[in-house]
């Protein structure tokens, strides 16, 4: 049997297992984004770019964060963390219910 390597992993180190709710935000929004593109469109029909761009993010902070990779540097690792993908969520969530 392989013998786990703990060398290097201390009681403050970011925990690299799946995020199953990280993972389910960021594949919805894939499903979501792809089969209904108007949700990211304000009440005209013109493209919201804001929202596009929350809940994208939420899309790309959930599926990083969802399948367990913590970047190694700090501004990539805040961007796409699990508590990115939930604030960016719920402000393109704000965003696209005041159409």
């Amino acid at each position: 049997m392989h013998e786990r390597k703990t060398e290097g992993i201390t009681a403050d180190a970011p925990d690299r297992g799946f995020r199953l709710l990280s993972l389910l935000t960021g594949v919805v929004l894939i499903v979501l984004l792809t089969v209904f593109p108007q949700v990211a469109m304000d009440r005209w029909g013109a493209a919201d770019h804001l929202a596009a761009l929350l809940l994208l993010w939420s899309m790309s902070a959930g599926l990083v964060s969802g399948v367990g990779f913590v970047p190694v540097r700090g501004g990539p690792r805040l961007l796409l963390s699990s508590q990115a993908c939930l604030f960016a969520l719920v402000l393109g969530v704000l965003r696209v219910a005041g159409h």
